[in-house]
């Protein structure tokens, strides 16, 4: 049996632990709590699986989970979609994310590209704390955590003219997204950040009454994007870049120079190029959906029901 098989049995095997974690009916037991200025915090460790919630009451609440024993290991499928965006641009050097939830995207990041620059951006300073103090959260002179709302920080960021290869959203909850972050005016600072190849990567809704929404907004901003998605659970990624999609045959052969250094993170980024679509091409979507901007946003949405 070669290394990559071996890899692949392993993770296998890592999976069905994840779930079996994720869907026995024993009790979490509770290692941290506590009430931040945003929201509650809970530290919660069942099976092996530590995980990181912010609603006790919801169960989309899981913001954060690792395996206790083999914490570089991808937990969330969502966040192995994320790496996509290595199908567009495979050598990020500059990453910025906004939303930090236990850290495992960057320190894994860390690991895959020693020497880039990833800048996490995530609004609730204890949210940063319990990320360093239960999540293994890597910080050096590379890495940094910052306390800003991530709206601020990417309108900052942009007046100073700053570039990012990599820009990933992650501020999604299961539930909510902030609006602020889902307007016109905040995507189009985002996109002024990206690099020659850069890529933008946002955690989103798969099914939602925003969905329409949403989609037309980020098509005003970026033009035709790829929507990733698959049957395991309700996200989807956007990925959006400066510069036209990259073909079919680009994508396949940047997956086969992929496949072998994701698998140690338990990404089959093969399978995911598979779960792959164009705007260009299959448009879901009714012509002429409204916009969200900064003064026609989510809240205002709720007034066309009534």
């Amino acid at each position: 049996m070669n290394k990559l098989s071996i890899t692949l049995l392993f993770g296998i095997v890592t999976s069905l632990l994840i779930n079996a974690a994720l869907t026995t009916p024993a009790i979490a037991k509770t290692i941290h709590s506590e009430r931040s200025l945003y929201r509650n915090i809970l530290v919660e460790e069942k099976n092996g699986l530590r995980c990181l919630k912010f609603n006790v009451r919801s169960t989309k609440t899981q913001q954060s989970c690792m395996l206790v024993d083999d914490p570089q290991r991808l937990v969330f499928n969502y966040t192995k979609m994320l790496f996509s965006s290595l199908l567009l641009n495979p050598n990020p050097e500059r990453i910025l994310i906004i939303g930090l939830g236990g850290g495992t995207m960057s320190n894994a990041l860390h690991q895959i590209y020693p020497k880039a620059t990833i800048t996490n951006v995530e609004i609730d300073p204890a949210v940063i704390k319990v990320a360093r103090n239960y999540f293994s959260f890597f910080e050096n002179d590379h890495i940094t955590a910052v306390a800003q709302d991530g709206r601020i920080f990417v309108k900052r960021e942009s007046i100073k003219k700053q570039q990012y290869d990599w820009i990933i959203l992650d501020a999604f909850n299961g539930d909510y997204i902030p609006e602020h972050l889902m307007t016109q005016e905040f995507l189009q600072e985002a996109k002024s950040l990206l690099s020659e190849n850069g890529v933008l990567a946002a955690n989103t809704f798969s099914v939602s009454d925003l969905y329409n929404y949403e989609s037309a907004t980020y098509k005003s901003v970026f033009g035709d994007f790829f929507n990733v998605r698959n049957n395991k659970n309700s996200n989807r990624i956007i990925l959006a870049s400066t510069k036209p999609l990259p073909t079919n045959d680009i994508i396949a052969a940047r997956a086969i120079e992929l496949s072998e250094k994701l698998s140690l993170f338990d990404v089959d980024i093969t399978e995911i190029s598979r779960q792959m679509s164009s705007t260009a091409t299959s448009q879901d979507w009714p012509k002429g959906s409204p916009l969200l901007t900064d003064q026609y946003s989510p809240a205002n949405l709720l007034n066309l029901k009534n």
